[in-house]
């Protein structure tokens, strides 16, 4: 049978336990791929009752999840218990969390899951216990790493209505003008342009690069940023062969019209190309990681700690993540 997807826990304390249940029970209305679920049986077995579903959980390894799925949740467990209460983090939890993430990476390097799905992590909690990584993603690069060079990731909000790429990521936005160069920008869009032909099968994908400034600098009256930094970027790419636009001002460029005209749009900044993309499809946009010798999709939302436990949380982005990995992975 085919590899399952490799699904991970998440905070254990959050809606992941949750989703991923809801996930399971709808998996023959909405045909789902199997996935095998590494973490911790007894918490989901416990959060399964809570919840008041019918999902029983067995053991399984990723050779026999597929045979399992069609009755029972297959979970692997990493030997990590998770105690954590819904809705009540606690850092004795986050090595569960952690070697879920580890033990998903391993078997997709070894050809033994087909991609990895991740679960929402609280990176608080995490960082708690030791966790030394900004998030999810450079986590991921530096798993991916192995003996070879580290992979630069880059993440990607996708949804069938606008896939979005932040050059920066993670920083307060007084850092984004430091941080910003045109070799960051330009390396970005390489890694994206690849992957969307690579891994989404678009033969020549057409990039939007915001300016950094409102109406993308006015010719630099708003700010140099866009002459100096942006526009030597977008010719950099072209002269690489690359399709690619900008500066382009980012309040004119999410209408339907305007989405229509590129494949994927590059921010400068996280909320610039994450707030609109947010807007435009909150319960079905997907976080995916490019760079990565491997498929990496998650839902595209946080832990949500108020619904853990509650019933109320929508598995829509777990089950797009799901599907999207399924489609990449297929594709490999």
């Amino acid at each position: 049978m085919a590899a399952p997807l490799a699904l991970t826990l998440g905070e254990p304390a959050g809606i992941g336990p949750d989703i991923a249940l809801a996930a399971w029970a709808a998996r023959q209305a909405l045909d789902l791929p199997p996935f095998l679920l590494i973490g911790d049986p007894d918490l989901l077995a416990a959060r399964a009752r809570m919840l008041g579903l019918d999902v029983p959980v067995a053991p399984a390894t990723p050779e026999t999840a597929a045979a399992t799925f069609p009755r029972a949740l297959p979970v692997l467990a990493t030997g990590h218990p998770a105690t954590a209460a819904p809705g009540q983090p606690d850092a004795a939890s986050a090595p569960a969390a952690k070697a879920a993430i580890e033990t998903a990476v391993a078997l997709v390097r070894a050809g033994r899951a087909a991609a990895v799905v991740t679960n929402p992590i609280a990176k608080s909690v995490m960082y708690q216990a030791g966790f030394a990584f900004p998030g999810h993603t450079e986590f991921l690069a530096e798993l991916a790493a192995g003996d070879g060079a580290k992979p630069q990731p880059v993440m990607m909000i996708w949804s069938e209505l606008v896939a979005v790429v932040p050059v920066t990521i993670h920083i307060p936005l007084a850092e984004v003008p430091r941080r910003l160069t045109c070799e960051l920008i330009v390396e970005t869009a390489t890694i994206t342009a690849r992957d969307l032909a690579v891994r989404f099968g678009i033969a020549r994908p057409r990039l939007a690069v915001c300016g950094l400034n409102p109406h993308a600098g006015e010719g630099g009256t708003l700010g140099r940023e866009d002459e100096e930094i942006v526009r030597p970027a977008v010719e950099t790419l072209r002269g690489l062969g690359l399709d690619v636009r900008g500066p382009l001002p980012a309040d004119t460029l999410f209408h339907a019209a305007a989405r229509a005209t590129y494949d994927a749009a590059l921010g400068m900044y996280h909320d610039q190309v994450l707030a609109p993309a947010k807007a435009l499809a909150f319960d079905t946009a997907v976080n995916v990681t490019l760079g990565l010798p491997f498929v990496r999709t998650s839902p595209d939302h946080g832990t949500a700690f108020e619904l853990a436990g509650t019933g109320r949380a929508s598995p829509s982005s777990l089950i797009a993540a799901l599907r999207l990995a399924h489609r990449l992975s297929s594709r490999s």
